[in-house]
């Protein structure tokens, strides 16, 4: 059985919702939420990969534990690699890494458990996820990335071929074509641990640079990632899944009690 570790990183640096990881939803802060959803449902440790010394006291208040990472590292994915170097920095304790958002409250944990079984069953450096886009508008806006990905009917998971901005993959002869199906990334992660270690030791892709996607640096470097088709990823189907601005976060009020 793989041993795995879930990293929830977080900072304080939030132009839009200052001082996001730390705001109270009906008493408990986003993080707290978040470090309980997690734990209800995804086996192995937990560990909250925080920029802030003010995180590290908070996660101590409601028994976390939480590493104090530089706040100048420049993603996600460098804060919890530099978390787990310090867990485990010989790579002998963990074999798979979950990457769960410090803002994601109302993401669904349960969605990590079939990531985790992909990276067993398959092999792949990174597991991830997606949606089917459901309006043509959607699938035009740069804001919202596309897998591209071949599957044949009655498949719901594959390997990702391209990461992009633009509504790919182009349907050249739509009535030969009998899925017309676009998939909306969800930017969910499980890691090879030793993978994750891997991918922040490399350099900026030239595509990734383009694009603006980290996940392209994988790609670029001849690493597999593979992504699942989900129907939901919501706790609560009328809340916002992260809070990202101050109307989330009025909205995550009104029904996460």
């Amino acid at each position: 059985m793989s041993k795995v570790v879930t990293m929830i990183p977080v900072r304080m640096a939030s132009t839009r919702l200052p001082n996001k990881p730390l705001l109270d939803v009906n008493g408990k802060s986003i993080l707290q939420r978040v470090y309980e959803n997690v734990k209800a449902c995804v086996p192995g440790d937990i560990i909250i990969a925080a920029g802030d010394q003010v995180l590290v006291d908070e996660a101590n208040k409601f028994g976390a534990t939480a590493i104090l990472t530089d706040p100048k590292l420049p993603s996600g994915t460098d804060r919890i690699a530099a978390a787990l170097n310090e867990i485990d920095p010989d790579g002998s304790k963990y074999d798979i890494v979950v990457d769960f958002q410090g803002d994601g409250l109302n993401v669904d944990p349960k969605i990590n458990l079939d990531l985790i079984k992909m990276v067993e069953e398959t092999d792949c450096d990174i597991a991830t996820c997606g949606m089917l886009f459901k309006s043509e508008k959607d699938v035009n806006d740069p804001s919202m990335v596309k897998i591209c990905m071949g599957l044949r009917e009655g498949e719901n998971q594959g390997r990702c071929l391209y990461f992009t901005r633009a509504p790919a993959p182009f349907i050249r002869n739509p009535e030969k074509c009998k899925n017309h199906d676009y998939y909306h990334h969800i930017g969910i992660y499980v890691f090879k641990a030793s993978s994750l270690k891997k991918i922040v030791s490399l350099p900026v892709g030239v595509l990734e640079e383009k694009e603006s996607l980290e996940q392209l640096r994988a790609l670029e470097n001849g690493m597999t990632i593979r992504a699942k088709v989900v129907d939901n990823m919501k706790l609560i189907d009328e809340a916002p899944a992260d809070i990202n601005t101050p109307e989330e976060y009025q909205e995550a009020l009104k029904w996460i009690k």
